[in-house]
């Protein structure tokens, strides 16, 4: 096949042969999204920090500038989703992993203002969009790519696969990050940004891609119409991670507990953990009733993090949040995929993890100032009201389930 043609298969390319091995199948695409999202890793327990120590901002503003990368992320989903469907889910993530790596050189910019804090917020924020728009390239495209490689009956398995590159990416992120920045700053924070997804990107290079599934575009909103359900239980799940990822770092500062990149590790470890024993349950059992267990395990986590008095607690509270919400992602995203029309595979899964998006965007600011007013570890104990709220959810989704099923 020649270059020109590489990225136009027959769209017989999309349906995985019976018996093909999945994980062999997905491990390129895998592990190039392990790859990419180190970028993200190594900036979890540094850039709250670089924003507060540095450049002196408070949790409100620490807040913001993390919520930024997901609100931009939520803005771009349909325009990504629409892009690798119409064209090819190769080529948006190959646009996503040079967006990404772009965000690093405004990064280094953004330092020419440490005499202007509210400058190099600005500029910082400028980055976080451009890194949304990557990650949301990388995100859409992968799924798309890897549910046309394995075919829709394995989209669980997609997911989860997917997942465990993402989560051991935040896990081995956290602790590289604190070395790097140790060794060279928030400067070789953003160096190693720029680097990264390059390396992801000569992995890809050569993975079979997919047929386009679409020739036209298709409004957001109908295939926001059917994945609602599930996007809203997706949302209340996440808020535990989202008030981890932005304030644990604050809270190990606040209690003297020393480096909080082993948080990160412990909610990494426990997440892929889960995801390598039970990630083939949400298409064995069914996406509502994985779910309906696991939001239980993740809101454990969140309280034993909100009433911890020793850093081995909010560990074993981290790893709890990890273990549960590992699940709770293909588990509400399985019902989605159900309820989507298959031409549009790329636009749906834009549409369901936007709900992530609109979860973790506004999960950061408002976690901000509830910290600023009751403390760091008062987040938690909202964390875990709100996965309390996505049981409710599993429970009508399981009680929908027959008719899903029917329209599917």
């Amino acid at each position: 096949m020649t270059a020109k043609h590489a990225d136009k298969p027959s769209p017989t390319a999309t349906l995985a042969p019976p018996g093909a091995n999945v994980v062999l199948k997905l491990a390129p695409l895998t592990l190039a999204v392990f790859i990419a999202f180190l970028v993200i890793g190594i900036q979890l327990p540094v850039l709250p920090l670089h924003l507060h120590d540095t450049l002196g901002m408070n949790a409100t503003v620490v807040g913001l500038v993390v919520g930024a990368q997901f609100a931009a992320a939520l803005l771009s989903r349909s325009w990504a989703g629409n892009f690798a469907d119409m064209r090819g889910a190769k080529r948006a993530v190959v646009t996503g992993f040079l967006a990404a790596s772009a965000s690093g050189l405004v990064y280094l910019a953004s330092l020419a203002f440490l005499d202007m804090p509210a400058v190099s917020v600005c500029v910082l924020i400028a980055g976080r969009v451009l890194l949304a728009l990557g990650e949301s390239l990388v995100v859409t495209g992968t799924m798309s790519w890897g549910i046309g490689l394995v075919g829709t009956q394995n989209g669980g398995k997609v997911m989860a696969w997917l997942g465990i590159a993402i989560y051991a990416a935040f896990a081995f992120g956290a602790p590289a990050g604190v070395a790097v920045s140790q060794y060279r700053g928030f400067a070789g924070i953003a160096v190693v940004t720029v680097v990264i997804p390059l390396l992801a990107l000569v992995v890809v290079s050569g993975l079979r891609a997919v047929a386009p599934s679409a020739t036209r575009r298709t409004p957001f909103y109908k295939v926001l119409g059917a994945v609602w359900g599930p996007g809203v239980g997706l949302a209340l799940s996440s808020v535990g991670f989202g008030v981890i990822t932005a304030f644990i770092a604050l809270l190990f500062a606040a209690k003297s507990w020393g480096n909080s990149s082993l948080a990160f590790s412990a909610f990494g470890v426990a997440f892929i953990g889960a995801r390598l024993l039970f990630g083939h349950l949400p298409d064995k059992l069914g996406g509502a009733r994985v779910a309906l267990v696991c939001v239980v395990i993740e809101a454990l986590g969140q309280l034993l993090i909100w009433g911890a008095d020793s850093v081995s607690l909010a560990y074993l509270g981290a790893a709890l949040t990890g273990f549960g919400y590992s699940l709770a992602f293909p588990g509400f995203g399985v019902e989605a995929m159900r309820r989507a029309p298959p031409q549009t595979r790329g636009l749906a899964m834009g549409a369901y993890v936007a709900f992530l998006d609109i979860s973790l965007g506004i999960t950061s600011p408002l976690a901000g100032a509830l910290a600023n007013a009751w403390g760091v570890a008062a987040v938690y104990l909202a964390g875990a009201v709100a996965v309390a709220l996505s049981f409710v959810v599993a429970l009508i989704l399981m009680g929908r389930g027959g008719n899903a099923g029917k329209q599917a």
